[in-house]
C-alpha cells in the first residue's frame, strides 16, 4: 500500500458504476445468454478485447478500462485513472453510448437504481463464474441479506490517490466519516418486489447487515496508531473466501490471510501466498472505504445518468484540496465512534432527514457541499458544474429516492413499472 503513494501531480480520478440489464418488453432481468450476446456485440462493434473464463465471456477490456459482470449479472464499467472530471464525463457517456447502441437492438435497457425494484432473488439469473459460486456459498451463511447484496444491488465507486501515509490517514478519516452523507445524497434504492421498502437506500442497509468483519466504518482508522500497518493487520484477520490456483478458484473455509502466511491453510499446508493472493483477498473486503494502492469510496447507490459525475466531483472537491479536506477534518474532530456508527445505521432509513447533533443532515450537507465546490473551483478546470445535481438535492432536500417515492405515490398510482422508464439510461 505504501507503493500507492503518488505526488499530487500524478493524482487521478477513477470511477466505477454498475447497472442492471432488463428486457424492455417484460421488464425481467436479462439472463447470461443475453449478457454474453451483449458483450460480444460491444466487442465486435467497438473493438474491445474479450475476457474469458473457459468458453464463457466474463467481461471486456480496452486500455485501462474494463467492463465486468457482477454476481447477479450487473454490468460494471471500471474506468481508467483520469486527470479531470471532464474526462470522467466523456468516459461515462462514451461507455453508455456503446452499451446502449448494442443493447437497444436486442430489446434491452439499463436501469440505474441501487436495488432491483421488482423481482425476487430467485428471479435473478446467475453468472456462470466459479468465483461467484464460492462467494454465494460463503454469504449464504448470513441469510438472504448477504445474497441480496450480491445479486440485487448496484453502486457507484470513486477511486482516489494519496501522497503519503499522513495524507492517506487524513483522507481515510474524512471519507469514512462522510460516507453516510454520501449515502444520503445519492440514496436511490427505495423499492423491493414492486413496493416501497421502507428505506431510501436499501443497498446501504443490506451492506451493513451481513459479514460485519468484512464491512463497516473501520473505527480503528480514528485511533492515534492508525496507518498502513494497522489496515493491513485488519485485512490479515478477515476470513478468506477463496484462492486461485492453476486456473481454479478454491474455497478457503473461512481461514484468515494471516493463517495463509503461516502456511496453515488446510488444503495448502506449508504453501505461502503471493501478491496476487493478497489482491484477490482485498477484493472480497467491503468496508465503506477500502484501502488498496488507492482509496475506494463505496457509500453511494448508483444514480441517474445526469448525476453519474456528481460522486467523483463531490470527493475530488473535498479530498484533493487541502483547504476543503481540513474543513472536513475540523468538522468531524469531535464526532465519536458512536456518532459515526449512528449515521451509518440511520441514514439508509431517513437520508438527509436524519437528525444529527441537533440539526438535519441536509444542513450538514450544505456546508460540506460548499467546501466541495470551492475545492473544485481552486482546481481552475471548470469542474464545479458537475456538482449542480447535488446543489439541487441539498436545496430541495429531495434525493433521487425521495423523487421516485413521490412519483410512485402520485404520478404512477402505486405501480412500480414506470420506474424502469424513469431510471433507464
Amino acid at each position: 500500500m505504501v507503493h500507492g503513494c503518488k505526488p499530487k501531480e500524478k493524482w487521478r480520478i477513477g470511477t466505477e458504476h454498475e447497472k442492471f440489464g432488463f428486457e424492455f418488453d417484460t421488464l425481467r432481468p436479462i439472463n447470461y445468454q443475453q449478457i454474453s450476446a451483449l458483450l460480444n456485440g460491444i466487442a465486435a462493434r467497438f473493438d474491445w478485447d474479450k475476457i474469458m473464463e473457459g468458453d464463457n465471456i466474463m467481461g471486456l477490456k480496452t486500455g485501462n478500462q474494463s467492463i465486468s459482470l457482477e454476481y447477479g449479472g450487473q454490468i460494471e464499467l471500471s474506468g481508467a485513472p483520469l486527470k479531470t472530471l471532464h474526462q470522467t464525463y466523456d468516459e461515462i457517456n462514451s461507455h453508455l453510448y456503446q452499451a446502449k447502441t448494442v443493447a437497444e437492438e436486442m430489446g434491452i435497457g439499463f436501469l440505474g437504481l441501487g436495488f432491483l425494484p421488482k423481482w425476487r432473488q430467485e428471479d435473478i439469473p446467475l453468472v456462470p463464474k466459479v468465483r461467484y459460486d464460492i462467494l454465494r456459498n460463503y454469504f449464504n451463511k448470513f441469510g438472504s441479506n448477504g445474497i441480496n447484496t450480491l445479486l440485487m444491488t448496484c453502486s457507484i465507486q470513486v477511486n482516489l490517490d494519496f501522497s503519503s501515509e499522513a495524507d492517506m490517514i487524513n483522507k481515510m478519516r474524512a471519507s469514512l466519516a462522510l460516507q453516510p452523507l454520501s449515502t444520503a445524497l445519492f440514496a436511490n434504492s427505495p423499492f423491493k418486489q414492486g413496493v416501497p421498502n421502507g428505506y431510501v437506500s436499501l443497498r446501504s442497509h443490506l451492506l451493513g447487515q451481513d459479514d460485519i468483519c468484512r464491512n463497516g466504518m473501520l473505527p480503528f482508522a480514528f485511533h492515534d496508531t492508525f496507518g498502513f500497518e494497522q489496515f493491513i493487520d485488519y485485512a490479515l484477520d478477515v476470513p478468506m473466501v477463496f484462492i486461485y490456483r492453476k486456473n481454479r478458484y478454491i474455497a478457503c473455509g473461512g481461514m484468515s490471510f494471516r493463517d495463509f502466511m503461516a502456511g496453515k491453510l488446510p488444503a495448502f499446508q506449508g504453501q505461502l501466498p503471493t501478491l496476487r493472493d493478497w489482491e484477490n483477498h482485498l477484493s472480497t473486503i467491503y468496508p465503506e472505504v477500502r484501502l488498496r494502492r488507492y482509496m475506494e469510496m463505496r457509500g453511494a447507490d448508483v444514480v441517474p445518468q445526469s448525476m453519474l459525475c456528481a460522486p467523483p466531483a463531490f470527493w475530488v472537491g473535498l479530498l484533493y484540496d487541502e483547504v476543503s479536506l481540513h474543513n472536513v477534518l475540523d468538522m468531524i474532530a469531535d464526532w465519536t465512534t458512536e456518532d459515526r456508527q449512528y449515521l451509518r445505521n440511520q441514514v439508509p432509513f431517513t437520508g438527509l432527514k436524519t437528525l444529527f447533533q441537533g440539526r438535519l443532515l441536509q444542513h450538514v450537507a450544505e456546508d460540506v457541499l460548499k467546501w466541495a465546490k470551492a475545492g473544485l473551483e481552486r482546481r481552475c478546470l471548470n469542474e464545479s458544474i458537475f456538482l449542480d445535481p447535488l446543489i439541487e438535492v441539498v436545496g430541495t432536500g429531495m434525493t433521487p429516492a425521495d423523487k421516485l417515492l413521490e412519483m410512485y405515490n402520485k404520478k404512477w398510482g402505486s405501480n412500480i413499472d414506470p420506474v424502469f422508464r424513469e431510471c433507464c439510461y
